[in-house]
């Protein structure tokens, strides 16, 4: 046995292997839905056996023996079979003379079948003098209408069918042309063609993935290659063709003789690396290669799915700003790359309304350094939301369909580089425009172009709407917060200035007494401080009040608060000895300040006001006490905390909700008791200094 016929014996094994184990699979899926999805699914099955009994037969007798040629005709019928069963149906029938030769060639395979089979179970083997040369004719026969059914049934269904139906009838087309070529041969020259026959497994073994490709697609859409497979195959067969090319080459120096071969094998050489080397080099040759390939073997020109995988992930990419740049940059890098565009250009809009090149990608920057679209064009974009191509404006055409006259601004047509306008719209609302660079090679724009830039330019709107919103809105934050702060300092000295007012009348009635007169000029000095301490938290850099948080004596504060509300109400204060909170003690003044104020203003002249403070589970506890008017439960959980909510004629609903923010910088809080009609209880709740191993030497020290 020479080594040809050792590797057709071994690829023998392979191909049987693998046409039994995929009948194994396809006899193990749900018949019933493979049937529903795939009505010919059952002619599938029906022809991968056949395969794997002729592969059977190829493994055991040789693929030129008769014994094979029996099967192949069993396979044969169940290839038409299944032809016949997938490309025709009942509303779209095979035509009568089809009908004729698919009949006649099933015929012929099932009577070689029962022949052969009647031969070998009479005689024990096949007498191989008259068998084969027979046996050899049907499947001629059988081959060339094969073929004939294939073309005829890829025209009819071609249209409504799935690729891979189609791959499996490419597939036995390729074996009958192989079959047919070894038959042909035969015949012309009178000799049998060994060294083909022994391939046939090779073949066979090209036609298994279409049977698996065919079941695995079954209830799913139609199955294409990708660009990247169809770009190398092409170049596989253009290589393919270029060696056919040298050996016909050389064969014809051969017959010639002289030095033609040298230099036919110079030629070549010149030739591979020529177009190598044009292919690696240059970007336009590369660019020509793969619109041709778009437009020949493509049903679209863009591969979506691949296409807005990169462009999103362009558009959220956030590397290094001098190389990736902002946003800007890589919104118009993404344009420009889905139409293959080496460079773009992001135009905004000016206080004017006037649209001015903000970022460029891959475009000369000196080029349009004092370009800017007028409004009037960018209102007639963002109106019609139209793609300009800017060849047909150089040609005469209107940049927009339907308007009185071209839009677009000479500098813009004079650029022999600029290829289309591209606005970028937000709900019918024109964030950017951008201006593509003309690819290599140049093309014309056509309605997938614009439907894709049109799409995308919506995308990238987003993105960019997105990035302007988030910067007014924390340029609106730092507004907010100057303005929350100035409205706290309005509602303190709202507070101070009625508490001068008040010490100014009383002054008219007791200036002369010296007690009034110190309590006069304490309260003075306290609300000076009072004011400082205002204008600077009023500045952006205020340190929060945790950072100041120290050992505050709680007794002599509430004494002072109690001392200052004098001319108003006496307010009586009980303190647990050497109590001490842990917090600043402005903070705690101004929230037990504010607490006092408001309850001395909710309630009857005269009514007591009461400050009490205690410890409680580690914590210093301080409660404010009326017998104001009360409120509701409702408006304690939904309103009290609220800033700019107030039950106060004139006020600025800031004072409760300060107190809690201060209280709760300190790592404390604020409860309320009330109801109406029987007063409230303020609760403010403080860390104890001490407590948790705080202080404990300033403790004992106090």
């Amino acid at each position: 046995m020479g080594p040809l016929a050792s590797l057709s014996q071994i690829l023998s094994g392979v191909a049987f292997a693998g046409f039994a184990g995929t009948l194994l699979w396809l006899s193990a899926r749900p018949r019933a839905r493979m049937a529903a999805l795939m009505p010919s699914f059952g002619w599938l099955v029906a022809a991968a056996a056949a395969m794997t009994l002729w592969c059977a037969a190829t493994l055991a007798f040789g693929p030129g023996a008769p014994e094979a040629l029996v099967a192949t005709a069993l396979r044969n019928a169940a290839m038409l079979a299944w032809l016949g069963a997938t490309f025709w149906n009942a509303r779209a029938p095979m035509s009568r003379p089809l009908r004729l030769i698919q009949r006649m060639l099933v015929t012929f395979c099932l009577v070689a079948l029962a022949l052969g089979g009647a031969v070998w179970l009479r005689a024990g083997g096949f007498p191989p003098e008259w068998a084969a040369p027979g046996l050899a004719v049907v499947a001629m026969l059988t081959a060339s209408g094969g073929l004939l059914l294939v073309d005829s049934g890829v025209r009819h269904g071609s249209a409504g069918l799935r690729m891979p139906l189609l791959a499996v009838a490419g597939g036995f087309a390729m074996l009958w042309a192989y079959e047919l070529n070894i038959q042909l041969i035969g015949a012309l020259t009178g000799e049998r063609a060994d060294t083909l026959i022994l391939l046939l497994p090779a073949v066979a073994l090209l036609v298994l993935p279409v049977f698996v490709v065919a079941a695995m697609d079954v209830g799913r859409e139609r199955m294409r290659l990708s660009r990247t497979a169809a770009t190398r195959t092409i170049l596989l067969i253009g290589g393919a063709g270029y060696l056919i090319l040298i050996a016909l080459a050389g064969a014809v120096a051969r017959l010639v003789g002289g030095d033609y071969a040298e230099l036919a094998q110079s030629l070549s050489l010149i030739v591979a690396l020529g177009t190598g080397g044009l292919l690696l080099a240059s970007a336009r040759a590369r660019a020509w290669l793969s619109v041709t390939i778009s437009k020949h073997f493509f049903e679209h020109r863009y591969d979506y799915r691949a296409e807005w995988m990169r462009f999103t992930a362009t558009l959220a990419r956030a590397g290094n700003e001098d190389t990736d740049g902002g946003l800007y940059r890589r919104v118009a890098k993404a344009l420009a790359e889905l139409t293959g565009s080496p460079g773009a250009m992001l135009m905004l809009p000016d206080a004017q309304g006037d649209y001015r090149v903000a970022d460029r990608w891959h475009w000369d920057s000196a080029a349009g350094t004092e370009a800017e679209m007028p409004l009037r064009s960018a209102f007639m974009l963002q109106e019609t939301g139209h793609i300009v191509d800017l060849d047909a404006v150089r040609r005469g055409g209107p940049a927009v369909p339907g308007a009185a006259d071209p839009a677009i601004p000479d500098w813009l047509t004079a650029d022999a580089r600029a290829w289309v306008v591209v606005p970028v719209l937000h709900f019918q609302r024109m964030i950017a425009i951008v201006v593509l660079h003309r690819p290599a090679p140049s093309r014309a724009l056509d309605w997938e172009d614009l439907d894709v830039l049109r799409i995308a330019g919506r995308q990238a709107a987003s993105y960019l709407a997105e990035s302007q919103s988030q910067a007014a809105l924390s340029e609106a934050k730092r507004f907010d917060e100057f303005n929350r702060r100035f409205a706290f300092i309005m509602h303190d000295i709202k507070n101070l200035a009625s508490q001068l007012a008040l010490l100014a009348r009383n002054a008219e009635r007791h200036a002369d007494k010296p007690e009034f007169r110190a309590d006069m000029v304490e309260t003075l000095k306290l609300s000076a401080g009072r004011l400082s301490d205002l204008l600077a938290r009023l500045s952006p850099r205020e340190k929060g009040r945790s950072a100041d948080a120290a050992p505050t004596p709680v007794e002599p504060l509430l004494d002072a608060v109690a001392a200052q509300m004098r001319p108003r109400r006496i307010v009586s204060v009980g303190c647990a000895t050497r109590l001490a909170a842990w917090a600043d003690a402005d903070a705690v003044r101004q929230i037990v300040e504010h607490l006092v104020t408001n309850a001395i203003d909710a309630s009857p002249d005269g009514a007591p006001v009461q400050l009490l403070a205690a410890r409680e589970g580690g914590r210093v506890r301080i409660d404010i006490l009326d017998q104001g008017s009360g409120m509701s439960r409702a408006f304690i959980e939904s309103e009290l905390f609220k800033p700019f909510v107030s039950t106060k004629e004139g006020g600025f609903g800031l004072g409760a909700f300060e107190a809690l923010g201060l209280a709760q910088a300190m790592g404390g809080g604020i409860d309320v008791a009330s109801e109406p009609g029987k007063g409230s209880r303020f609760t403010l709740w403080l860390p104890e200094a001490g407590a948790g191993g705080r202080n404990d030497d300033w403790m004992r020290a106090a």
